[in-house]
């Protein structure tokens, strides 16, 4: 697939569930975010990922909340709000694109 061809069809697909591989032969599932001259960047399902995440990369700035907390507790009361990252970004060069499929999303 040439360059112009996958730029267009990422940009058909664009905000949709897909599947590409690349010429290395690896494979990677996530939604279209943006597409440019030279990549397409997908937000890719964390718990898709082989590995996973770390728990303070997960999680933002994880444990300790600024040092160990004193007896327990936190500072200020109460405990912090963690929000969990839910998609990654990956970026993958269009040239290196070979087959883009779209996949139900459940």
């Amino acid at each position: 697939m040439q360059k112009h061809e996958a730029k267009n069809l990422c940009q058909q697909h664009k905000y949709r569930y897909v599947l590409i591989q690349l010429n290395d032969g690896t494979v990677h599932d996530g939604i279209i975010e943006s597409v440019d001259d030279d990549y397409v960047y997908l937000a890719i399902p964390v718990e898709g990922r082989a590995g996973g995440e770390s728990e303070t990369r997960a999680f933002g700035w994880g444990y300790p909340y600024y040092g160990y907390p004193y007896y327990g507790y936190f500072p200020y009361g109460g405990y912090p709000y963690y929000p969990r990252r839910r998609f990654y970004r990956g970026i993958f060069p269009l040239v290196a694109l070979t087959a883009l499929s779209l996949l139900p999303y459940y």
